[in-house]
């Protein structure tokens, strides 16, 4: 996953950045960087509202103009206004300083999974999938897969082109208690999900995770 990390207190910005050391982070100081590095591959912008050169809440306004990219607002108020205008002006969620980096990593799952739903239907190359009937059929074939091989499955095509690492699957995958699951879980996983559907591009890279190819 891309992620845009807009936030001027340098140390904060690393300590975000080392939180998600198994995806690909971006870090910018000012607004004006912050422009200069957002494309369309970022995935994910956490922004801080409070910036050298004005506020973020501009620049998240600027970014709903040409994208739906989700945007988490870091704060230092806590008022009700404050969080009222940032939700207003785009942001998806919010989260007051100070905060612990493992609620930061909490909230950027939640916001991606409530974006997840967005895209419930996927019909490419003589596969048609419907996450919410459950109905799964491969060139004609009806599919039966499990709990698990429907959240995996939905991650890989709702990014297809983009790697996905082996931690960011399995914190989506295994919401509850991520931390007890077994390291070779994700790996049975893909591997009875490839078997169900032998022709899906789904490709091993080799010491970060996996990808659904274009």
């Amino acid at each position: 996953m891309n992620i845009l990390i807009v936030e001027d207190d340098k140390s904060l910005n690393n300590g975000i950045a080392l939180s998600f050391l198994s995806d690909k982070t971006v870090q910018a100081y000012s607004i004006l960087e912050a422009r200069n590095l957002f494309n369309t591959d970022i995935e994910l912008i956490i922004l801080d509202i409070n910036l050298p050169d004005g506020s973020g809440l501009d620049f998240c306004r600027q970014i709903r103009t040409m994208s739906n990219v989700p945007i988490i607002i870091l704060t230092a108020n806590d008022m009700e206004t404050d969080i009222v205008a940032g939700l207003e002006s785009g942001a998806d969620d919010y989260i007051t300083k100070p905060f612990s980096l493992a609620v930061l990593r909490a909230r950027v799952n939640a916001v991606l999974r409530r974006n997840e739903h967005a895209d419930s239907v996927f019909k490419e190359d003589g596969f048609d999938f419907n996450f919410d009937t459950m109905m799964f059929v491969n060139n004609g074939m009806p599919i039966e897969l499990s709990k698990t091989e429907q959240k995996l499955l939905k991650l890989f095509v709702n990014n297809r082109g983009r790697t996905l690492s082996r931690d960011m699957l399995i914190d989506r995958i295994w919401t509850e208690g991520a931390e007890f699951v077994e390291g070779n879980a994700l790996s049975v996983a893909v591997r009875r999900l490839r078997e169900k559907l032998p022709d899906a591009p789904i490709k091993t890279v080799y010491g970060i995770g996996y990808i659904w190819e274009k």
